[in-house]
């Protein structure tokens, strides 16, 4: 990497952070970051949009105690022919000229048309095990309030409940993958942020990013509502739509973690996996659910349940009388004793 080539990115990356200042970031995130332990290493997600090369610029300048504990993270998806190709070496050279190790993925095998969901779980496996590989817990990622607006506007034609449209969240902890272990995060700080507001922050710094031409195409659901509906609803609103659902989200959250602390402090999942239905009984619908779900996840042999299966083993749990209902090949849910516990299916001996 050449001298000017260095110089000129880490110029960036200092005019970029006068534009978007450490205010301008999400509050949550700011706090929360300036109390991680400083030996804490960190990953970046890094495709090569405006959203995550300003993100990367933003960290590298906000937090410079925090240079060498730095990892990016990319995943060429091979969808796109030479053009995926050179988003890599953008992002190589991107990350070479910061001083921050890059490390690559891809698909093996090129895809023809392959789903936004399919992209995204490819790309999110590659990260986890390069992140685990490297004892990172912590990954940065560049969502901004047109993606809660999007992705708010997708769950909401699939029925979401309060925790999908709190997503995407600022600080997202999952549990440790196995007893004894650490959880790891997920952290978002420029929700507070609009996508032109990014993108403007970098022409102004003189920072380059690539856009991919296949977002400017209606093929998937994302793509339509972004060039199609939201432009629209904004327009109709009047006012600043974006922040709005972005504040929207915030709130929802809000009540998702009362509802979870609701449910902590009932502790209705007793030590053998049975769900005290006795103890759920009067409580709000939204509580009973969530405590419903809990004790479904913790079940490992419980087949897909439907939307209308899982809202008729709710009012079968809100009534608390004794019940079966099938969960797929393995058993079922019965209650039974003011319990709910999962029974296996017994197999039965073929007499010869």
């Amino acid at each position: 990497m050449k001298k000017s080539g260095i110089a000129r990115w880490t110029s960036a990356a200092a005019r970029v952070a006068d534009f978007i200042s450490r205010e301008s970031l999400h509050p949550g995130v700011v706090d929360w970051a300036d109390g991680r332990p400083r030996p804490e290493r960190w990953g970046v997600a890094l495709s090569w949009g405006a959203d995550s090369v300003g993100l990367l610029l933003l960290l590298w300048a906000h937090w410079p105690e925090r240079r060498s504990r730095l990892t990016a993270f990319h995943f060429n998806h091979r969808l796109r022919g030479a053009e995926s190709e050179a988003d890599a070496r953008f992002c190589e050279r991107l990350c070479a000229a910061l001083g921050v190790p890059l490390v690559s993925g891809h698909w093996r095998a090129r895809r023809g048309q392959a789903s936004e969901a399919q992209a995204r779980l490819a790309r999110f496996e590659f990260i986890g095990r390069a992140m685990a590989a490297r004892r990172i817990r912590v990954l940065w990622l560049g969502h901004q309030q047109d993606d809660i607006a999007e992705s708010m506007l997708m769950r909401l034609a699939r029925g979401s409940g309060g925790p999908g449209l709190a997503a995407p969240r600022a600080i997202h902890a999952f549990p440790p993958a196995r007893a004894g272990g650490r959880g790891s995060f997920h952290v978002r700080p420029m929700l507070s942020l609009k996508k032109k507001e990014i993108a403007m922050a970098l022409r102004e710094a003189g920072a380059t990013w690539r856009e991919d031409s296949s977002n400017a195409r209606g093929v998937h659901f994302r793509n339509r509502l972004r060039h199609e509906v939201i432009p629209r609803w904004v327009r109709a609103a009047g006012r600043d739509a974006l922040a709005g659902a972005a504040l929207s989200r915030e709130l929802l959250e809000e009540d998702n973690l009362a509802i979870e602390a609701w449910v902590d402090f009932l502790h209705p999942v007793g030590e053998d996996g049975s769900l005290n239905v006795a103890r759920l009984a009067g409580r709000p619908r939204a509580v009973v659910r969530r405590a419903l779900h809990r004790w479904l996840l913790a079940q490992p042999r419980a087949g897909g349940l439907s939307r209308q299966g899982f809202e008729a083993l709710l009012r079968s749990v809100e009534r608390g009388a004794p019940v079966r209902h099938s969960l797929g090949n393995h058993g079922f849910a019965a209650i039974r004793a003011g319990r709910l516990r999962f029974e296996a299916l017994r197999k039965h001996r073929t007499l010869h």
